[in-house]
């Protein structure tokens, strides 16, 4: 763990996951230059107790941890915090399996990455609005769906759907303009902001997992519909 001389409970939290400690003192020390509190640590179960303790605003977590692996660390995070995580990967083929889980990671970066990215990255998520200041509506509803965009919540026939903050903020983003039909990199700007630069494809993941916890067919969409040739806008929910 990094040592702290005086903590700032007003600076802007980073906790840093890596076993690999030269390139965890490397991300901390870009962090840090850049007006960031960091602490890192190379072992999982640490990191959970850390950010259970600590709270930080956002993770940057290894995927190939010993012992207990990212994707579990994520898991068990998500059960108790909504901090924005960037997972880490060393192998570029990793990304696909990623991609393909709902582990609530909000993005991905595959090693060898530049330091001035990720900590453009974590600037960028912790810059995101928390509602659309573009709408007043307190709500949108789509059928059974309710989007309660100032509350930052979701019911699907009144039941509450448990979501990440990047799949919020997805959902808002479509739910407050339902009738236009969102580009990927239009929904990258209403959501990571203009200035991210990962891989638009990323937008495909988290609508991938609305579906999937709002109970919606990509074949049959009744909430998040696909725009051929151009992306995604909302469905009526019938």
């Amino acid at each position: 763990m990094a040592p702290h001389a005086s903590p700032d409970a007003n600076l802007p939290r980073v906790l840093v996951v890596d076993d690999e400690a030269p390139l965890a003192r490397l991300v901390a020390s870009y962090l840090e230059r850049d007006g960031f509190e960091v602490e890192v640590t190379g072992d999982g179960n640490d990191a959970i107790e850390l950010a259970r303790r600590w709270h930080p605003g956002v993770i940057v977590l290894d995927l190939g941890l010993p012992g207990i692996d990212g994707i579990e660390i994520c898991g068990i995070v998500r059960t108790f915090s909504d901090c924005y995580i960037i997972m880490l990967t060393a192998r570029v083929e990793e990304i696909d399996k990623l991609l393909g889980l709902s582990v609530g990671a909000d993005d991905y970066m595959t090693k060898p990455f530049s330091p001035r990215e990720l900590v453009a990255r974590v600037r960028a998520m912790l810059r995101r609005p928390r509602q659309d200041s573009g709408d007043t509506r307190r709500s949108a509803s789509f059928g059974p769906l309710t989007v309660d965009v100032v509350g930052r919540e979701v019911f699907l026939a009144e039941h509450p759907v448990e979501l990440t903050r990047t799949e919020f903020d997805v959902l808002s983003a479509l739910a407050t303009r339902p009738h236009m039909a969102f580009s990927r990199r239009e929904l990258i700007e209403a959501v990571w902001g203009a200035g991210w630069g990962g891989d638009e494809h990323l937008v495909d993941v988290h609508i991938g997992h609305l579906r999937q916890k709002l109970g919606d067919k990509a074949s049959a969409p009744k909430f998040i519909r696909t725009v051929r040739g151009i992306g995604y806008r909302m469905g009526p929910g019938s």
